[in-house]
C-alpha cells in the first residue's frame, strides 16, 4: 500500500500513534464530524488521549472545526471533520456501453466532475480497454494538475459476477484473468492501488450513506439498469454474500420457455424488464411498424437506442413508449412482491436508468404488487426512487474505496484492529 498521500501525518511518532491517527482520520471519513465524546465512544479510547490526537492532527492540518454539536443541557460541544481534500480517489464507473471517470476526496467534493466516455465494457480485448481507459484518465488528471502521488487509489466498479476479494470479475474479460486477476491489471495500468466492486453495491453504498437507506435496518436497493441487480441491508449492514454474487435479481426464472439471456439460461427477469429488454422491445416494436415518434430516429440511433430516449419520448405523450415502460413496471412489481415476502423491508429504492421513468413504471410496479404480494407485509414496505442523480454509483465507490484503503494504512502502521484501548 502506498501511503505517500498520508506522509504529512507521519511526523516522528510511535507506531501505535500513527494507527491511532490512522484510525481517527478514518472514524472521521466514515462518521462525519464529531464531538470528542463520540469519538472516545467509538474509539474506546479516554478523553485525554482523543484531544491529543485531535491537537496532533489540527497541527499537522487534517481536521478542523466544524461548529457546534446538540447540547443535552449546558455548553454545545465542538464538533472536529477532516479537512477538504486531504484524501482525494479516482472512481470510474465502467457501464455496458460507457465509462464515467471522477475524482472526489474526503468530504464527497468533486475534484474533478464524472466524465463520460464512450468506452464499452463489451470491448473483448482486454488490453485495449485497460489502454484506452488508462489515456483517459491520464489526460482528465493533467487536464487538472492532479498526480498519482496525490491520490489514495481507485476505486472501480462494473456489473456482473464480482470477487471483491479475489479481485475478479466472473462476467467479463474471463480469458485474459487466468494468469492475472483485474485489480492487479488495473493497478499496473493505472499506477495505482485499485478495489474493484459490483455496480450494485456501490450503487447499495451510496444509498446507505447518503441516501433514503441512511438509517435503516432493513432495506432493498434495486438497480434498474441495463441489467437488473438488488443490493440488500438487513440489520443495518449490506450483504454481500459468500462471494460478494448476491442479489442476482435479474437472472431467476421468470418466464417459462423465454428468450435466451446472456447468461445462458432462457426466461431470466433481465430478459423482459431491463434496459437491454426496454431496448430490444422498442426496436422490435419500431421495425414492425409501430405508430410511435421513435419512428423518426435513423436506423443508427434505433440500433443502439437508450432508455433515456424512451422516457423522453413517453414524456412527450408517446403511447408505445409509455406501454414499454408500463410492461417494465408490471414484470417489476411481480418480481419486486417476491423480495418483499422474502425480506419483509421497510424500504425499497428503485435507482438506475429505468427508475427516471418514475410514475410510468411506479404505477403500474404498484398494481402488480397489490395483486401478487400479501397485504400485510406489502402495506409494511414504503417503495420510493432515489434522489442521489445519475452519478450516485460514484459516491459508492468514493465510500467503499477510502475505507478500504484507509484500513490498508492502518494495517501498514502495524495493527489491523479498528478499535484499539489505552
Amino acid at each position: 500500500m502506498n501511503l505517500h498521500l498520508l506522509n504529512n501525518i507521519t511526523k516522528p511518532a510511535r507506531d501505535k500513534q500513527l494507527i491511532y491517527k490512522y484510525q481517527l482520520v478514518k472514524h472521521l471519513f466514515n462518521l462525519g464530524a464529531c464531538s470528542v465524546s463520540t469519538l472516545c465512544d467509538t474509539m474506546n479510547m479516554s478523553t485525554p488521549s482523543v484531544l491529543k490526537l485531535i491537537t496532533n492532527l489540527i497541527e499537522e492540518d487534517w481536521i478542523e472545526k466544524k461548529g457546534y454539536g446538540i447540547s443535552m443541557g449546558g455548553r454545545k460541544p465542538d464538533l472536529y471533520g477532516l479537512k477538504d481534500k486531504k484524501i482525494l480517489i479516482l472512481c470510474i464507473d465502467i457501464e455496458l456501453f460507457h465509462t464515467k471517470i471522477a475524482v472526489m476526496d474526503n468530504n464527497y467534493n468533486y475534484i474533478v466532475e464524472a466524465n463520460t466516455i464512450a468506452l464499452p465494457i463489451s470491448k473483448s480485448n482486454r488490453s485495449d480497454f485497460f489502454n484506452i481507459l488508462n489515456t483517459y484518465v491520464l489526460d482528465i488528471l493533467k487536464a487538472q494538475n492532479i498526480t498519482h502521488e496525490q491520490l489514495i487509489g481507485c476505486s472501480v466498479g462494473m456489473p456482473g459476477l464480482i470477487d471483491s476479494e479475489k479481485g475478479k470479475s466472473f462476467s467479463y474479460f474471463l480469458s485474459d484473468q487466468e494468469n492475472t486477476s483485474l485489480t492487479a491489471a488495473f493497478e499496473t495500468t493505472l499506477k495505482l492501488p485499485v478495489i474493484i466492486q459490483n455496480d450494485v453495491n456501490g450503487s447499495s453504498m451510496a444509498e446507505f450513506t447518503h441516501g433514503m437507506a441512511k438509517g435503516k435496518q432493513n432495506a432493498l436497493i434495486l438497480l434498474m439498469d441495463w441489467g437488473v441487480g438488488l443490493g440488500i441491508i438487513m440489520d443495518g449492514k449490506l450483504r454481500k454474500g459468500a462471494c460478494g454474487f448476491s442479489g442476482e435479481l435479474g437472472h431467476i426464472p421468470f418466464v417459462e420457455n423465454g428468450a435466451l439471456c446472456y447468461c445462458g439460461k432462457h426466461g431470466c427477469l433481465e430478459t423482459i424488464a431491463s434496459g437491454n429488454a426496454l431496448s430490444a422491445m422498442a426496436k422490435e416494436g419500431i421495425l414492425s411498424g409501430k405508430n410511435s415518434m421513435l419512428n423518426k430516429l435513423s436506423n443508427e440511433e434505433l440500433q443502439r437506442i437508450e432508455p433515456d430516449v424512451i422516457i423522453e419520448t413517453a414524456n412527450k405523450g408517446d403511447q408505445y413508449a409509455i406501454q414499454l415502460l408500463s410492461n417494465i413496471g408490471t414484470y417489476m412489481g411481480k418480481g419486486i412482491s417476491v423480495l418483499i415476502q422474502l425480506f419483509n423491508p421497510e424500504l425499497i429504492i428503485l435507482s438506475g436508468k429505468i427508475a427516471e421513468a418514475k410514475q410510468y413504471i411506479t404505477l403500474p410496479m404498484q398494481q402488480a404488487i397489490n395483486t401478487y404480494c400479501m397485504t400485510q407485509i406489502r402495506e409494511r414496505t414504503t417503495i420510493v426512487s432515489s434522489e442521489l442523480g445519475e452519478n450516485s454509483r460514484l459516491l459508492g465507490y468514493a465510500t467503499t474505496g477510502i475505507d478500504y484503503f484507509l484500513d490498508a494504512c492502518i494495517k501498514k502502521a502495524g495493527k489491523s484492529k479498528s478499535k484499539v484501548s489505552v
